[in-house]
């Protein structure tokens, strides 16, 4: 197809030119301006008319695939709507954006849209944000086909004006007695069971005397029992806080085949709309695919094909033209400069003069020498080199001891443990060889770090010169080794972390990451391994070999894939494309880590799950997160860790998401932390003290840390554990 519009074009663009040639003078000039012509008229076309012939767009498709913000919601899409936007949600959920909170009605009862997960949303019932006994109390039905309860609700039923002295309920429920006012020596109570499921009819005999009774669902996590019976003020809290309802995974597939949810009024049903055109349920005839909200080879329309071909010919012809259209133009000029030399002289001294004006090579390559004044100070003897200080090779080798002192290997190079002479404990990396990849890497690593200083960022102090006998990093020396190793390493049993202070390892490292983008740096290789711990558990992120400086006006930068297996952005591994959310899908493993203590990658583990990133997601989202969780951490006992850890694990699937742009910024990230630790804190017991294998070793779980080594014990520990990688 290519060659066929390809040779019928060029074919057109001749055909033109001897037409031109035989109603004219048959000259060179006639020949170039009627190729130019030729030419023109087809750029047009491929600049204006085959694009919109080939990226035409279904229109629903175009208007349901971005999402909408209301009132205090962003991230809004189906079932949601607003006017202009009727199609792209089910006709029960128009929202109403005109107050601070974003509201909708069904029936006559208003919801108010609490917060919007992703993969779920937060609702709450508007008359009962301030009033236990509302004037028109409504039963609560949402259609379950569309936003299905999660498995954390739980129905309540509200009793008003009961005409009874007593209501009596089943074993299995909680009653609490409601304070209405003047209700006229009537009564009105609050009924609830933490019982998974149950039939109503159960109640009909406690409900008998009861003017009307309302069902409201609510989250069963957090209502608080007390003595038996909720307090007023934990039912006035938990409706307060809502109830959570899933997205359908109907939805779910038509996004996973790049396709926009919608609603078809005639059909009153769910539509998936495509590129070119809707579909029942997904774009690819119910073929799932590995990566979501991307379009493969076969997602191409008929025509979509037509006008690629048609776009390869204009293009081929273009270029062909062009070809012929510069040998012409050079002909010209060579062929009017020869006249120009016969009709006229020069004086000998004009092309001299003419040559002295021109800049050579040797100006050029000054100039690009002027652009590197470190290296030209260091030609110099200056002892500082791309704004940090330089170390000679005989130094760094006595300080570590002839580089006997080994603290681990990685990917990039072995890292040592040394003293300099001025007394400072430092960890010098000394990369494995000299290619032009690794001086690339060298100097990478020396310009981000020289000119960022931050309390979660490891320090460089120097590095030799990229003319030594070897390439030398120095950094300061971090004692506690790297979380990988607490979490899942040598450390894991003899030196657990509590859960209070892995929230503060996560919200550190947030820190860190959310301070590198805001400075335009991109960190690129977050992991377990390159978190660095200090004695007193602060956190210090290191390995900076790999990171890349972007402008805040760039997208992304284009790169080939580098990285740890796990932690790797899989829309990197597509499109090639690197952005800030790449450090963020990197920091959801970490957090997976953290909350599991497993490895990122372990080949021992079910095929399914070999992928800790996989594994976090499957089990999030089948509401299963007990099976991910490390259950040592207190998860099943303790209430207040169990709340923080299903918060954070929340956060780590927002941040593992396929499509970037449903993952949050660092700076959002760090938010959420905080908040969950600041929640999570008010329940915390102040201070838990736990004796270690009846030693004397104590770990507080609130503001204590675990106590830092003796210096040779940290020593010896570091040495064995911390890997090259960690610098």
């Amino acid at each position: 197809m290519f060659l066929f519009f390809f040779f019928y074009y060029f074919f057109f663009s001749l055909v033109f030119i001897f037409k031109k040639k035989k109603a004219e003078e048959s000259t060179m000039t006639n020949l170039y301006q009627s190729l130019k012509k030729s030419w023109s008229y087809a750029t047009i076309w491929m600049l204006f008319v085959i694009p919109s012939f080939v990226f035409s767009v279904d229109e629903h498709h175009k208007k349901c695939h971005p999402s909408f913000t209301c009132a205090n919601q962003r991230g809004l899409s189906y079932p949601f709507w607003i006017p202009g936007r009727k199609e792209c949600g089910h006709p029960d959920f128009k929202v109403n954006c005109n107050g601070d909170v974003a509201e909708f009605s069904i029936s006559s009862v208003k919801f108010q849209i609490l917060e919007n997960k992703g993969y779920s949303i937060i609702l709450a019932i508007k008359d009962y944000q301030s009033n236990l006994c509302p004037r028109h109390p409504e039963n609560v039905k949402i259609n379950p086909d569309v936003l299905p309860f999660s498995q954390d609700h739980m129905l309540s039923i509200f009793y008003y004006n009961c005409s009874a002295p007593r209501v009596d309920v089943p074993h299995g429920f909680h009653i609490r007695k409601l304070d209405c006012g003047n209700d006229n020596g009537r009564r009105s109570y609050f009924v609830s069971s933490a019982l998974y499921s149950w039939d109503r009819a159960i109640l009909e005999n406690s409900s008998a005397s009861c003017e009307r009774n309302v069902s409201i669902p609510v989250s069963r996590y957090a209502l608080s029992i007390e003595d038996g019976s909720p307090t007023l003020e934990a039912i006035e809290k938990v409706l307060k806080d809502g109830f959570e309802v899933m997205f359908t995974t109907e939805c779910w597939k038509c996004k996973k085949s790049y396709g926009s949810c919608g609603y078809n009024d005639s059909s009153r049903a769910f539509v998936c709309y495509c590129v070119d055109g809707p579909s029942n349920h997904t774009c690819d005839s119910g073929i799932p695919k590995k990566r979501p909200y991307r379009p493969t080879k076969s997602a191409l329309t008929h025509k979509q094909k037509l006008g690629i071909g048609f776009a390869g010919g204009f293009l081929g012809a273009t270029l062909l033209a062009g070809a012929v259209l510069c040998f012409i133009w050079r002909r010209k000029k060579l062929a009017a400069q020869n006249t120009s030399k016969g009709l006229s002289t020069t004086s000998p001294y004009s092309s001299s003069n003419t040559m002295s004006n021109t800049p050579t090579s040797t100006t050029i390559s000054g100039s690009n020498h002027s652009l590197m004044p470190s290296i030209s100070n260091l030609a110099n003897g200056s002892d500082v080199y791309f704004g940090v200080q330089v170390f000679s090779y005989e130094e760094l080798e006595e300080a570590t001891a002839n580089f006997s002192r080994e603290l681990g290997d990685g990917g990039f190079g072995t890292v040592y443990y040394g003293i300099l002479k001025d007394g400072r404990a430092v960890a010098v990396k000394r990369l494995f060889e000299r290619s032009l990849r690794r001086v690339e890497q060298f100097k990478n690593e020396i310009d981000i770090l020289r000119n960022l200083k931050h309390p979660n960022l490891v320090i460089l102090y120097g590095c030799t010169t990229r003319h030594s006998r070897e390439l030398l990093l120095v950094y300061e020396y971090i004692s506690n080794g790297t979380l990988a190793d607490h979490l899942h390493g040598d450390q894991a049993q003899s030196r657990p972390i509590c859960w209070p202070a892995r929230l503060n390892i996560a919200i550190q490292t947030a820190n860190a990451l959310s301070f590198l983008h805001a400075s335009g740096i991109i960190h690129r290789d977050v992991k377990t391994t390159n978190i660095l711990l200090d004695s007193n558990y602060q956190v210090k992120v290191a390995d900076f070999g790999l990171s890349r400086l972007f402008s805040t006006d760039q997208t992304h930068i284009s790169t080939a894939p580098q990285g740890t297996p796990g932690y790797v952005d899989p829309e990197y591994y597509q499109c090639y494309r690197l952005n800030e959310k790449s450090d963020v899908y990197s920091f959801g493993v970490v957090l997976s880590e953290l909350i599991s203590s497993k490895e990122a990658v372990d080949i021992t583990r079910h095929r399914h799950d070999i992928n800790l990133a996989n594994m976090a997601i499957s089990k999030i989202q089948n509401d299963a997160v007990h099976e991910l969780a490390d259950l040592t951490l207190g998860f099943a006992r303790d209430p207040a860790v169990k709340k923080m850890m299903m918060s954070v694990s929340e956060l780590a699937f927002r941040c593992l998401q396929q499509e970037r742009e449903l993952r949050p910024s660092m700076d959002e990230i760090v938010e959420v932390l905080k908040g969950i630790q600041k929640e999570g804190m008010r329940d915390f017991p102040e201070v838990v003290d736990i004796d270690v294998s009846g030693g004397d070793d104590v770990v507080l779980l609130r503001h204590g840390v675990p106590p830092p080594l003796s210096p040779v014990t940290e020593k010896e520990t570091s040495s064995s554990n911390t890997t090259a990688s960690s610098f």
